[in-house]
């Protein structure tokens, strides 16, 4: 049975073994918060790379037992970066986490070709689970964050990770909306173009163990009234699990606007690498960052 909260998350884990975290660069605040509250849920272990005096004081200023974590001290951020990936690829971690460094030095340790944790020729994407006070159940998008213009082999890969998403919070056959600005068959609009092909391919089972529709139109994909005045058809519309956006402008607006206007929660983290990784904004909450520790634990 699917959830439809992500706190739900919290108990599906009890049933999975305890992974531990690598945070890389684990100097701010609130992602030494998230991480204490996911270690205190009992949903992982953790140790934090980054400048020791810093954080522990960070620690005792926000009553946390700094004992909780073990902690390496690299007060340099990209070498920080790079360690908290050397204790993935040495076994010592299998969860990565970012903390208090841009996305670029992240994903340069997480890409880098002698040191990282990629294999030859993946495709990354960043897989984000929303809960809407409007919509009925979490809706799982892509991507918002890694692919500006996602071309049809990298969404064939980033449609699987959604499943594989919807999947692990108990959604037994993923319904995924290919999304464009019309649920119109239009030849001169490639997302139109590559969600009618995507939908094609999963009528004939090249894309298995969900539904893909498209092109969909946003409103056509998740309102049904709207699906009812268009007379729309199909077994996504109104009713969509997975959002596949068509560029990252589109999925970045939606996820923005979606916590900044419509009051929704999120839990995200970048699939394709051989781990988990957990990427969020810096000026995310801790309890989003909460949220994404347990989402990368869930699917570890």
């Amino acid at each position: 049975m699917a959830i439809t909260k992500l706190e739900q998350m919290f108990d599906l884990l009890k049933s999975k073994p305890k992974k531990r975290i690598s945070v890389a660069f684990a100097n701010d605040p609130h992602t030494i918060e998230a991480v204490y509250s996911a270690v205190e849920k009992g949903i992982v272990d953790a140790t934090l790379t980054g400048n020791e005096v810093f954080i522990k004081e960070i620690c005792a200023e926000h009553h946390m037992d700094s004992a909780k974590f073990e902690i390496l001290n690299e007060p340099n951020e990209l070498k920080a970066a790079s360690l908290a990936v050397k204790l993935i690829n040495d076994g010592k971690a299998g969860l990565l986490m970012k903390g208090s460094l841009s996305t670029d030095k992240y994903m340069r340790a997480i890409l880098n070709k002698t040191a990282g944790i990629t294999n030859e020729g993946a495709v990354l994407s960043h897989v984000t689970v929303m809960e809407f006070p409007a919509y009925h159940k979490l809706l799982t998008i892509a991507d918002v964050a890694i692919i500006p213009q996602p071309d049809l082999k990298q969404k064939i890969k980033m449609v699987g990770y959604l499943v594989a998403v919807a999947k692990a919070i108990g959604v037994e056959k993923p319904k995924v909306a290919a999304i464009a600005a019309t649920e119109q068959m239009l030849a001169g609009m490639p997302a139109c173009v590559e969600g009618a092909i995507l939908a094609k391919m999963s009528d004939r089972g090249q894309i298995p163990g969900c539904v893909v529709d498209g092109p969909l139109s946003l409103d056509a994909a998740i309102d049904m009234e709207s699906v009812q005045i268009k007379k729309v058809t199909g077994p996504v519309a109104g009713d969509a699990d997975c959002l596949l956006f068509p560029n990252i402008e589109s999925g970045n607006v939606f996820f923005k606007g979606g916590t900044k206007l419509a009051g929704a929660e999120l839990a995200a983290y970048v699939a394709g690498a051989r781990v988990p990784c957990v990427l969020t904004s810096r000026g995310d909450s801790a309890l989003t960052k909460t949220y994404s520790i347990a989402l990368a634990a869930l699917m570890a």
